[in-house]
């Protein structure tokens, strides 16, 4: 019976791990504005709010409370007319929270959709090297090698966990938004990849592969 109770605990705690609830200062933050009205984007170049963007985030409980007001304000701010973007990730607006706003470029109307807590759990040995912006960074622009093709695993809003394989410039939008979660920003990788070599194959898609070192 004891091992029963056991196994049942070990079951249900990656659930436990998951189920956070906003703390007192995120709801705050999150009730500072209704849902017409959007996220403020935080800066790199204002030294408090680096902080949060270097900050590693958390899960979250897709059933705490507010976080239906805080998904709504997020994509208010990267669907914004002219500051808007191609996603954004709850850092961005000051929340160091697991949840990302993704515009779907391989989806008939390229809808913009939203993500909680969300991992890569396999990367392609395949690279695509793209120029990068970010909507905290601003007036920076820069090129970067990502994998050209990603599994995630997520959350949606009722909970349900999925898996997804998902290639081209939408999987580079992901790793964008899921680095955000991980405290690393697009300049970061760029300075990582200073120090590797990567050699390109022959074809149209400006694709490539990470040069093993020999150091």
């Amino acid at each position: 019976m004891k091992m029963k109770i056991t196994v049942v605990i070990l079951m249900l705690f990656p659930f436990f791990s998951l189920a956070q609830k906003f703390s007192k200062s995120e709801r705050e933050l999150i009730n500072s504005g209704n849902t017409s009205e959007r996220m403020y984007v935080i800066q790199s170049d204002i030294e408090k709010e680096l902080e949060i963007l270097k900050s590693v985030s958390k899960n979250i409980n897709p059933k705490a409370k507010n976080l239906d007001i805080l998904i709504s304000r997020m994509y208010l701010a990267v669907t914004h007319p002219t500051d808007g973007g191609v996603g954004i990730a709850a850092p961005q607006v000051g929340i160091n929270r697991n949840i990302i706003w993704v515009q779907r470029f391989d989806k008939p109307s390229e809808p913009f959709e939203v993500y909680l807590n969300p991992k890569i759990v396999w990367r392609s040995e395949l690279m695509r090297k793209g120029a990068e912006g970010c909507l905290s960074i601003p007036n920076t622009r820069g090129s970067v090698y990502r994998h050209y093709a990603i599994e995630i695993e997520y959350h949606n809003r009722k909970g349900k966990k999925h898996s997804e394989k998902i290639e081209g410039f939408t999987a580079v939008i992901f790793q964008h938004e899921i680095d955000h979660l991980n405290g690393i920003l697009f300049t970061d990788r760029i300075k990582e990849q200073e120090h590797k070599d990567f050699y390109p194959i022959n074809n149209p898609k400006e694709l490539y592969l990470e040069q093993e070192s020999s150091r």
